[in-house]
């Protein structure tokens, strides 16, 4: 376990958030379930946007699209953690670990620009709601996504040759449940200044500019909801954007206690935020999106209902 990183059996040990096996017990059924409730709640998503024809508008297109990256996202890491947490070969290769990380960070940019493109379908719908589907056109979403998709495919790659150029030597032990980014920069015995100011400058750019143009976005909708004579016809528009809204503040406030901050000050309370954008938001979403939308409880009932249908 020992030497530099250009073996091809290096390997690291994904230890966990803890090593007690009482502990490790309680972590693997907390992380089942919430894995499973993940899976299951955004799958659902997906296919009641797909099949209710009433639900293909900008909006949702966006929303299927979230709900997909959330389930590319947990399972690139809750499986392997599950599996390390029962077994006793808590081992990753060098190769695996990268891999983890290329679809880590890459999956966390998508996430984070898919939400700045629904606050501009949010914005253009109820500030500009005459010109809602010419500007939101077909052509114009697959653009958007197609761009979202790029540009986090391109961030991933940056980060990923990057710690290529790492040297791991002495303890490969990860004290985490997957390979993260400032986790592995800790464990390099070779200079990380490069990575680390890379990070900080693509981050600014991949999620400080989009949260910028989220804010200034949200200045313009709560103006133009101001300007609504109507008390509940502000709070039904009002309502459109409460879901991203809440997205938004749980994905920001848990991402900026990790990354914008310097290396050195990285500690296992860090981890716990890293938990939370990680496994809490990606389960969460569903759940805060089709809550208090009655078109999305209109598309699960009739999606829940066809195997009934059909069998009678």
């Amino acid at each position: 376990m020992d030497g530099g990183n250009q073996s091809g059996d290096s390997e690291f040990l994904l230890i966990g958030l803890s090593e007690i096996p009482e502990q490790q017990r309680i972590l693997f059924w907390t992380f089942l379930s919430m894995y499973l409730v993940t899976v299951v709640g955004n799958v659902f998503i997906i296919l009641a946007i797909g099949s209710d024809s009433r639900l293909h508008t900008p909006m949702y297109f966006f929303l299927a699209n979230l709900s997909l990256t959330d389930l590319f996202f947990v399972t690139n890491t809750i499986p392997k953690m599950l599996v390390n947490l029962q077994s006793q070969n808590k081992a990753i290769s060098y190769t695996g670990c990268l891999a983890q990380l290329y679809f880590l960070v890459s999956l966390v940019a998508l996430d984070n620009l898919i939400l700045a493109v629904m606050a501009y379908d949010r914005y253009v719908a109820i500030c500009h709601p005459l010109h809602y589907v010419t500007a939101m056109s077909p052509k114009l979403c697959l653009l958007l996504l197609t761009v979202c998709w790029s540009l986090s495919i391109l961030y991933g790659l940056i980060h990923t040759l990057l710690m290529t150029r790492v040297t791991f030597c002495g303890s490969r032990k990860i004290h985490y449940i997957f390979c993260e980014m400032y986790v592995l920069l800790r464990l390099a015995c070779s200079d990380t200044q490069i990575n680390h100011t890379v990070l900080i400058a693509t981050g600014c750019l991949i999620f400080l500019t989009p949260l910028g143009f989220m804010v200034m976005s949200y200045v313009w909708i709560i103006r133009a909801i101001l300007r609504i004579p109507s008390a509940s016809n502000k709070y039904k528009t009002f309502s459109t954007c409460a879901s991203h809204l809440a997205v938004v503040s749980l994905f920001y406030g848990t991402l900026c206690m990790v990354y914008l901050q310097p290396l050195h000050t990285y500690s296992m309370k860090d981890s716990v935020a890293t938990v939370m954008y990680a496994v809490v938001t990606p389960m969460m979403n569903p759940f805060i999106y089709s809550l208090r939308n009655k078109d999305m409880h209109g598309a699960l009932g009739r999606l829940l209902k066809k195997p009934f249908q059909r069998s009678t």
